[in-house]
């Protein structure tokens, strides 16, 4: 099988010690255990009641220690997301980093015109084929929602719109059962049935409770639903540290443990063995401004220790890369995209989504999509194994070159050349009169014309006409 993985070797971070994993987790379970959940889904419910949880008299859900240890040891460790056309391009878990753009932007600033402007349809459309046409994003999400259409119509008509863009396998969110149904038809028909797409899953569904405690009707359908079917499917609540959660990151990060295993439980249950994938977005509410932040330091070092969990259950990890609280792309944004996306491929993260975010993650930018693509490109390369072999020390050439020589006109220079030096797309490597002379350009300016020139000139394999017709069908029939 093709080697897919994408993994960092060297320059790993620790957030945690092994003795504060283990006391993160037990209070974990004794949340689960002791306090208990609510869930608003009766066969959700019956699911739970069924695999050996009790309820008690307020009506809360509590989770015995021995079903999640269970549930932990039936869910797999990795699994393998296909694109389009079936080959293998993710394979899920361990300390494989992939990166994807975000979902479901109500605004956008325009390519052209530069203004911050309501999100439509066409939007995905364009976000996909960027994706699709830059070799460092991994997975495509939506990027955009049609400002005015209703729920119901806007997820499938997402969908529909990415297929035809890309190739890359698609995050997908969804508002209910409802809007994941037409989904998974297209997606059966892009693979040819449900049996061949539970074998080669295409797309992963996004599904997210809510904090502190609760699991909605929505939230649990959309798990069973996917569970049933063999779609992987992510539990990721948002605990706002001060809000909806703890303010200390201790407390913040257990709370959303306990949630997400309490979806691992329900998800095993009903399904032991299919795709599971754990996390958490622990966004802080800042106190002087009532703003949820997205960056702040507080957010970055919960998330890292989310990530540690995620590695110390041996379980696949939602994450997070490339966005920042800016409302420009600026050296805030800069500074703030990359610190994350670093990160998480220090820390093993494996779908790292929501690169081109800005203004707290409530604004898209093409451009700075394109600007974090060449960041992951960098780190990809500053962090990648360093290989120590008689072949690389160079001893014999350094024998030959003797004091005082030079290597330019080696062999070993010229076969290690492409090896050894990445070479940036947009980043600056030219003196100050040359950069003069090809335009003055700053990165963000450099960003936004490489974003409309992609968009303006790649265009993903189409797709056969009968399938065309087939999907768009489906969509139809809304």
């Amino acid at each position: 099988m093709t080697d897919v993985s994408k993994h960092n070797g060297v320059g790993r971070v620790s957030f945690l010690t092994e003795p504060q994993k283990q006391q993160i987790y037990d209070t974990a379970l004794g949340i689960l255990a002791e306090i208990g959940m609510q869930v608003l889904h009766e066969e959700g419910e019956a699911v739970m009641l069924a695999g050996g949880c009790t309820r008690d008299e307020a009506g809360l859900v509590h989770v015995p220690a021995d079903l999640v240890r269970a549930a932990r040891q039936t869910a797999p460790a990795r699994f393998m997301v296909y694109d389009r056309a079936g080959a293998p391009v993710m394979d899920v878990g361990g300390r494989n980093s992939y990166y994807g753009n975000g979902s479901d932007l109500m605004h956008l600033f325009d390519l052209e015109s530069g203004e911050r402007r309501l999100a439509t349809l066409d939007d995905v459309t364009v976000a996909a084929r960027l994706c699709d046409a830059l070799p460092d994003i991994d997975f495509v999400m939506s990027g955009a929602y049609p400002d005015g259409m209703d729920a119901q119509e806007a997820y499938p008509r997402q969908f529909n719109a990415m297929i035809k863009a890309t190739t890359k396998p698609l995050v997908m969110t969804a508002g209910g059962v409802a809007t994941v149904a037409p989904m998974w038809r297209m997606a059966c028909e892009v693979r040819g049935g449900a049996e061949e797409l539970r074998a080669k899953p295409y797309f992963v569904m996004y599904n997210q409770p809510v904090s502190p405690l609760k699991h909605p009707f929505e939230t649990v359908d959309k798990l069973l639903f996917c569970a049933d079917r063999g779609i992987p499917s992510t539990y990721c609540p948002s605990p706002i540290a001060g809000g909806t959660a703890p303010i200390t990151t201790a407390g913040q990060v257990t709370l959303g443990v306990a949630e997400a295993l309490f979806g691992l439980v329900m998800h095993q249950l009903r399904a032991p063995g299919e795709r599971f994938v754990i996390g958490q977005g622990p966004n802080v509410l800042d106190m002087a401004t009532a703003q949820s932040t997205y960056n702040a330091p507080e957010f970055v070092r919960a998330y890292a220790c989310e990530v540690e969990m995620a590695k110390w259950l041996d379980l696949p990890n939602w994450g997070f890369s490339g966005h920042t609280d800016a409302q420009v792309i600026d050296a805030q944004a800069g500074m703030e995209a990359d610190e994350l996306t670093k990160l998480s491929m220090q820390l093993g993260s494996n779908l790292n989504h929501d690169v081109g975010y800005l203004d707290f993650g409530l604004t898209g930018s093409l451009a700075e999509l394109v600007m974090v693509a060449e960041f992951i490109a960098r780190d990809r390369r500053l962090l990648a194994d360093i290989e120590v072999s008689p072949e690389t020390l160079a001893v014999d050439v350094l024998v030959k070159v003797g004091p005082g020589g030079d290597f330019l006109g080696q062999r070993h220079t010229s076969r290690h050349l492409r090896d050894s030096q990445w070479r940036p797309a947009l980043l600056n490597r030219m003196s100050h009169d040359r950069w003069l002379e090809s335009g003055a350009l700053d990165l963000t300016e450099k960003a936004r014309r490489k974003a409309g020139e992609l968009v303006a000139t790649h265009q993903a394999p189409p797709l056969a006409g009968d399938l065309v017709a087939r999907i768009d069908g489906v969509v139809a029939g809304l």
